[in-house]
């Protein structure tokens, strides 16, 4: 930034993303506030590690002494801390133009894609482990999704959602790969995402691609290209410790081991360590320095395992990356000698939802029982969705809430347990509130 030492607030400062960008200016010497709608790990995790204070719920006063407002997606010109801000004459920034100001001056790796990103963030983290980092995923590494140092090095997922990774300053562009998302955002115009897309990659120096994607694979660009049909190979997948591993060797660079599980971990992996190496990270150091990622929070997240069970929690919110994942599940059901594989899906958004329901339909062919629980709407209007209709198919049941309870997961439906599960391979799929409801927290 071009100042130091000002008074930043943060609207809607328990997000994930928006959280990063507040730990990274404090470290940064600025001081911070900022307010949510209610407490959470992050906001006390901001209140007690970052010094920051923390306004629950939004108030008017909170904006009061800032030189700068920057608020998260969610956050309405009707919002009460919006609307005195603009009265005080205070400059608004949301989330994607405050990137401009606070990564302008950075040597920025990023991460982007429509799969995959935030896990191969942290990934590139750990194999550059004296660099900054803002990810939109807690690193269990690190135990943050920020890692802060005194360079200006700095990882950083790029999120395509609202075009602001246009706004990342990229020195370096990492794509895992491109799949329409986050349409209503672009008006459903797959030409304007395409192409927002092509500017985010134009605008980095140095480039290392999916060659394997659909749409990178058309553009005539200059790039460091991962193929990973044939780049990849003699992928192998082991526990160790009751932790999943994938062994994985990546063109004439010998083999590799990364915490995780499937395939698309080995491309994500691989595409972080063809980044490291533009760099200038030699090889073996990146080999040492993968064995320090140890994964994320909520994706492919064992929060619970014995000889009779394992139960996983991950954010996995869209088809194309369930279907990946249970993949991975079911090598892990096998690898483990469970006879049972249950999902339990929260589905994410009413649009996403309708946009993507065949691919949903679809994603989970292959499992033992599938539990649904109502769309975590994010703040949208309720579209109607006959959701059990659409999933005929499965040993289905309709819930309305699950939790952990002494190592059993309840199903409850009208206030009344309706299932429990104490075996097998029990997972949690959503980017709502399932998370905390499958570690009994609500």
């Amino acid at each position: 930034m071009e100042s130091r030492g000002m008074n930043i607030h943060f609207i809607g400062i328990g997000g994930i993303g928006l959280s990063a960008l507040a730990k990274f200016l404090a470290r940064d010497g600025h001081k911070i506030s900022g307010s949510d709608m209610r407490q959470s790990e992050i906001t006390d995790e901001l209140a007690m590690n970052y010094n920051i204070k923390i306004t629950i719920p939004h108030h008017q006063d909170a904006v009061e002494g800032a030189d700068r407002v920057i608020y998260s997606a969610a956050i309405r010109p009707t919002n009460i801390e919006y609307k005195r801000a603009k009265e005080l004459g205070i400059e608004l920034y949301s989330r994607k133009e405050a990137l401009k100001f606070i990564l302008k001056n950075k040597e920025v790796y990023a991460v982007a894609g429509a799969h995959g990103k935030s896990t191969t963030s942290a990934i590139l983290a750990s194999i550059l482990p004296n660099t900054n980092a803002l990810i939109g995923a807690i690193s269990k590494e690190f135990g943050s999704n920020v890692r802060d140092y005194s360079n200006n090095k700095v990882v950083f997922e790029a999120d395509e959602s609202d075009e602001s990774f246009l706004n990342a300053n990229p020195y370096m562009a990492i794509v895992t790969n491109v799949e329409p998302e986050h349409m209503e955002y672009y008006e459903y115009d797959e030409n304007r995402f395409y192409n927002a897309y092509y500017k985010f990659i134009s605008l980095a120096k140095v480039r290392v691609l999916n060659g394997e994607d659909e749409f990178l694979s058309s553009l005539d660009i200059d790039a460091v290209w991962l193929y990973p049909s044939k780049d990849i190979k003699d992928i192998k997948f082991i526990i160790k410790d009751d932790k999943p591993y994938t062994e994985f060797r990546l063109k004439d660079y010998g083999v590799f081991e990364v915490y995780g599980f499937g395939e698309h971990i080995a491309v994500d992996a691989s595409l972080a360590i063809l980044g490291a190496l533009e760099l200038g990270e030699d090889i073996e150091s990146i080999r040492n320095n993968l064995s320090s990622y140890k994964g994320i929070k909520k994706r492919f997240d064992i929060i619970q395992s014995n000889q009779n069970h394992t139960v996983i929690d991950d954010y996995g919110h869209h088809p194309t990356e369930i279907k990946a994942t249970i993949e991975a599940l079911k090598r892990f059901k096998d690898i483990k000698g469970y006879k049972k594989l249950t999902i339990i899906w929260q589905p994410h958004k009413y649009t996403r939802t309708l946009d993507n329901l065949q691919g949903f339909v679809e994603c989970f062919e292959g499992i033992d029982e599938l539990i649904i629980l109502p769309i975590w709407s994010a703040g949208e209007i309720e579209i109607p969705i006959d959701l059990k209709a659409a999933f005929s198919r499965y040993k289905l049941i309709m819930a309305d809430s699950v939790t952990n309870q002494d190592g059993v997961v309840k199903v409850l439906k009208d206030n009344h347990t309706v299932a429990e599960y104490s075996s097998g391979l029990i997972v949690a799929f959503g980017a709502g509130d399932i998370t905390y409801q499958i570690r009994g927290l609500i």
